[in-house]
């Protein structure tokens, strides 16, 4: 019988640290009482190494690439800092829309700093005329590119609903 190394045993053990250190460190957000509100969810559950969380966060339109190519996404990511611009609703069609503009500050692994900025849009079917199970705000479309920062200027000024 095979016995796994200490080194491997001590490497195991500080990953599953790490990723408690990063959960203890930032406070649960689980907020979907809104399209601005479901974004600083879906960057808490990031910030905390919650991807299944995050990911859940997307409505049938997921990230392209499915579950396993969105976690590789952040895997030198230690944190993210989000700001998010003025958020515009419409309603229609029996849903309503947000959209929601973001500027994304991205800390990687040796200290890299890098920037993103763009537009998520979120929508929830009108609540009184759902029926169960209720389905809360989900991020229906998700426009992000790499930028220049700060975050104060990487800021979009404007961004549309459907």
């Amino acid at each position: 019988m095979k016995f796994p190394s200490a080194t491997a045993l001590v490497l195991a053990t500080l990953a599953v640290n790490s990723e408690t250190l990063a959960q203890d460190n930032v406070g649960y957000i689980d907020d979907r009482s809104d399209g601005a509100a479901l974004v600083r969810s879906l960057y808490n559950a990031i910030n905390r190494k919650e991807y299944a969380r995050a990911y859940g966060y997307f409505g049938e339109t997921k990230p392209v690439g499915g579950y396993k190519t969105f976690t590789r996404g952040y895997d030198r990511t230690v944190s993210v800092e989000v700001k998010l611009g003025k958020v515009k609703t419409e309603a229609g069609a029996g849903s309503i829309y947000s959209a929601v503009p973001v500027a994304v500050k991205s800390i990687e692994k040796r200290s890299r700093v890098r920037f993103f900025a763009g537009c998520y849009v979120t929508r929830i079917i009108n609540p009184s005329l759902q029926v169960p199970p209720f389905t809360p705000y989900q991020i229906e479309a998700a426009r992000l590119r790499e930028v220049k920062g700060p975050l104060e200027t990487a800021l979009p000024t404007v961004c549309n609903a459907p």
